[in-house]
């Protein structure tokens, strides 16, 4: 028996998931938020079957109500949702599935499907697949405005490695045109990376904040300091999930998690105080190999809430609401 075909049926609680394809959106309405596949894996640094990910992250949305509930003590930067909501009644599709996204021609279809996907779409989440697709996805996304555009990264890794693959996106994307000077990387983990890349990540000017900074700062204000530094020219900022960035207990399936990485409510905050803001028009979820996950699919599982967390952040764009809170200078 299959996971979707052992879970129950309740009129009155819809699941999340199952959503109609892109290409079916009548031509008159603009998607609120857009999924797409893109099952990149052959120039991965460490033995994966990512490109399975993607289905999996779209069963696992079954598991999940598309309602956020209300909540008296949700934190002020939320209030705008605390009364609750249903992500049901927004304008959720399915774009399908990248083919062979590796190599070249891979990267220039996904560059193509991606910002037609956009033009029609307030924002999109790219389901990997390994790290390597941040650089065609976040491409894709800014097309013309690359000179304006910006980056945060949720990830334990500086991914500014030589050479095409997983390890490399972050400088790949330097040097395609992307300013430096606006590249946010949340979460970097000593030990995770060599003295040679923390140095360069120094020189090129891009912002880092550590991930023990995060045991003392709240996740919405410091994505609100990212978005401040990867948002400052007035263009499209891209977020790269790489879920390594959470403790190796909690996502099992990521071959280069660390033990004592993020825990999964911090990710989960990251993500939606990433998409609350509307300058957030593309992001990825990457470097899950489904096939390696625990027997309760609990890296998977955290994946599905991440783009359900993404679709409650699109949804807080909607609702008016108090100012942002203040980056700089918080604790």
């Amino acid at each position: 028996m299959t996971e979707s075909a052992a879970l129950s049926h309740d009129p009155l609680w819809p699941r999340a998931g199952d959503w109609p394809a892109f290409d079916g959106l009548p031509g008159n309405v603009r998607a609120a938020l857009a999924i797409i596949g893109v099952p990149a894996w052959r120039t991965s640094l460490s033995p994966t079957a990512a490109h399975a990910t993607p289905a999996a992250i779209r069963e696992a949305l079954r598991r999940y109500s598309p309602a956020l509930v209300p909540d008296r003590s949700r934190d002020p930067f939320d209030s705008p949702l605390a009364g609750g909501a249903d992500l049901g009644e927004l304008d959720l599709v399915d774009a399908g599935d990248i083919d062979e996204p590796d190599g070249e021609a891979g990267e220039a279809r996904t560059r193509s499907r991606v910002g037609e996907v956009l033009a029609r779409s307030e924002a999109l989440v790219a389901l990997g697949g390994d790290n390597s697709v941040t650089f065609a996805t976040a491409l894709g996304a800014w097309g013309a405005d690359l000179g304006t555009a910006g980056l945060v990264t949720i990830d334990a890794h500086y991914d500014l490695r030589d050479g095409v693959s997983n390890g490399s996106p972050v400088r790949r994307l330097v040097e395609a045109g992307l300013d430096p000077s606006r590249i946010v990387q949340i979460g970097i983990q000593d030990f995770a990376n060599s003295a040679a890349y923390a140095r360069r990540a120094a020189d090129l000017g891009i912002t880092v904040i550590h991930r023990d900074e995060l045991h003392h700062r709240l996740p919405h204000l410091a994505m609100a300091e990212a978005l401040e530094i990867a948002g400052a020219a007035g263009g499209p900022v891209h977020l790269d999930v790489d879920v390594d960035a959470c403790d190796r207990s909690v996502v099992p399936a990521c071959p280069a998690s660390v033990p004592g990485g993020l825990a999964a409510w911090e990710l989960r905050a990251l993500v939606r105080a990433a998409a609350s803001d509307p300058r957030v028009r593309s992001a990825d979820l990457v470097e899950i190999d489904s096939t390696a996950d625990a027997a309760d699919g609990r890296t998977v599982r955290l994946a599905a809430l991440c783009v359900l967390e993404f679709a409650a952040g699109v949804a807080r764009r909607m609702v008016p609401g108090p100012a942002e809170p203040t980056a700089i200078g918080s604790a």
